[in-house]
Formats: C-alpha cells, structure tokens, sequence
C-alpha cells in the first residue's frame, strides 16, 4: 500500500483522500476572493471542510488561472505568511499543502508547519523547486502543464497527447527520485494546456497513470472542462463536478482536490464500497 510522510504523519492510501481547495487570493476562478485577507472567513471555512471530511487543506495564496494577476514574490509570501500565522496555531494535527510554483513560498510554508507541495509547474517555473522539495523531503505533487497560465491555453498541440504527457511526467518524476524526493503525487494538470476534448480523453485514460508508482491527484472541480461542455458557469457545475470526480476515482483517482467537501467525501464512499464489493464477490 503506498503511503506518503508528512512531516512524520502518514496518508495511507487504502481509500481515496480528499483534499479541500483554501484559495485566499484576489482573483480566484471560482469563490471569486471573499478569503482574501479574511481570516474570519478563511478559517470557518477549514472547519468546515474537515468537518465534510477534508483529509489535507491546500493554501493557495496566487491565482493561477489564465486571467489572474501574477503577485511578485514578496506580495505571495506576505499573504501566504500571514494567512499560515492565522491558520496553523488554529489547527496544529491538520494535514496542509501549499499552492505555489515557486521555490522560495513552497520552502518558507514548509518551514512554517505545511507538509506537501502542490506546484501546477512541475518544477518548470522556478527551477529550484526540486531541490527544496529534496533538502525539505516534502511530498511533491507534480503537475503537467504546457506553460504559464497566460499561455497555457495557446500550447494544446501534442503528438500524442496520453503518451506525450506520461513521457513528461516519466522525465520529471525521474529527476525527483535522482534528488531524493520519495513521496511523489503525480497530477495530470486537468485544465492546464488542454483543449476540452483532451481533457476527457486524459479522464477517460487516467488509469494508464497508475502505471508510474505514485499516487494519483486529480482537481476537476468546477473546471472549464465541464461548463464550457455545459454552456454555463462554475457555479452551476456542482453536479458535474461529482460525476467527474466519480469517473476518476472508477479510473484510479487517489486524491480529489475539491470545492465541495462533502459531495466529493460521499463519491468516494459509493465508489469504495463499489470496489469492496467486488473483491468480496471475487
């Protein structure tokens, strides 16, 4: 059964985790920045979550989406910084990741208490990434993504588009174990330098990853995946998101990073008792 360290806290994967998005930014695509510098708001909102059924908390203090502005280094340190004042004395046993592609937020928030890394680059944005994730042993969530979220979307041009980003993760994942990092989460970069269609064919072959040894991430919540097939908004996508997540997690899904807690925590029980009841059947 794989297993990840945190901070010496291990997740075992013998049920799929939940991961609840805490994203106190200005710009955010979807809760449109009512936690930014609230931290009345933003710590109601981790009780929440846990309460649902979150199994770590990811703080993201940047906005990545194609039309977010981009916080120079001191301004994503100073709200990451202050946020993780207010929120790690308020829940010391919890499980935290941190949003960021670069090196120096990923290595101060570690510092502070947080245990995993999330970084939409792969490392590709601050190339000394890796080797923080190395000196720090961190589990490190590696992503795909074809470029910067400015351009991400004007890059959905592959040969291949399963084996091209199973050959890019293969590379990148390789590079991490030759430093050293051990605990490894690999994230197919749902929504980042993927057309719609391609987003579903990676859904519809999610379980061709498993092939990597690691355990598998996967964020679909409210993603433009699902309301541009829908013709709506983020908002409306609650449903969607729940049978996306669903279709994942039939696919090998290890972690859901989510919105929505409590919707995601019941697709995982249905489909845990789903493949439980079928090894009894066996």
């Amino acid at each position: 059964m794989t297993t990840l360290n945190c901070k010496g806290k291990l997740i075992h994967f013998d049920s799929p985790k939940i991961m609840g998005i805490l994203n106190i930014t200005e710009y955010s695509f979807f809760d449109g920045g009512k936690y930014y510098n609230n931290p009345d708001k933003y710590l109601f909102r981790i009780e929440k979550m846990l309460e649902e059924g979150a199994d770590i908390i990811d703080v993201g203090c940047m906005a990545t989406n194609p039309f977010a502005k981009e916080l120079s280094e001191e301004e994503e340190l100073h709200v990451m910084e202050t946020a993780l004042n207010n929120i790690l004395p308020k829940f010391p046993d919890v499980i935290f990741s941190i949003d960021t592609w670069r090196a120096s937020v990923a290595q101060t928030a570690v510092e502070m208490g947080v245990s995993i890394i999330n970084d939409i680059s792969g490392g590709e944005f601050d190339e000394d990434m890796f080797m923080v994730a190395s000196q720090l042993q961190a589990p490190y969530i590696l992503m795909h993504t074809s470029g910067r979220p400015e351009v991400m979307q004007q890059k959905t041009d592959y040969n291949n588009l399963v084996p091209d980003i199973f050959l890019y993760i293969s590379k990148r994942l390789e590079k991490l174990r030759l430093l050293g990092v051990n605990d490894v989460i690999v994230d197919v970069g749902f929504g980042f330098g993927k057309t719609v269609p391609q987003n579903y064919t990676l859904l519809k072959h999610l379980d061709l990853f498993k092939e990597l040894d690691c355990p598998l991430f996967v964020g679909l919540s409210r993603k433009t995946m699902l309301y541009k097939l829908l013709e709506t908004t983020p908002q409306n996508v609650l449903n969607a998101t729940t049978i996306a997540n669903t279709i994942a997690l039939l696919n090998g899904a290890d972690i859901l990073r989510v919105h929505d807690v409590k919707e995601a925590s019941e697709a995982v029980k249905i489909v845990s008792q789903l493949m439980f009841s079928q090894r009894v059947a066996l």
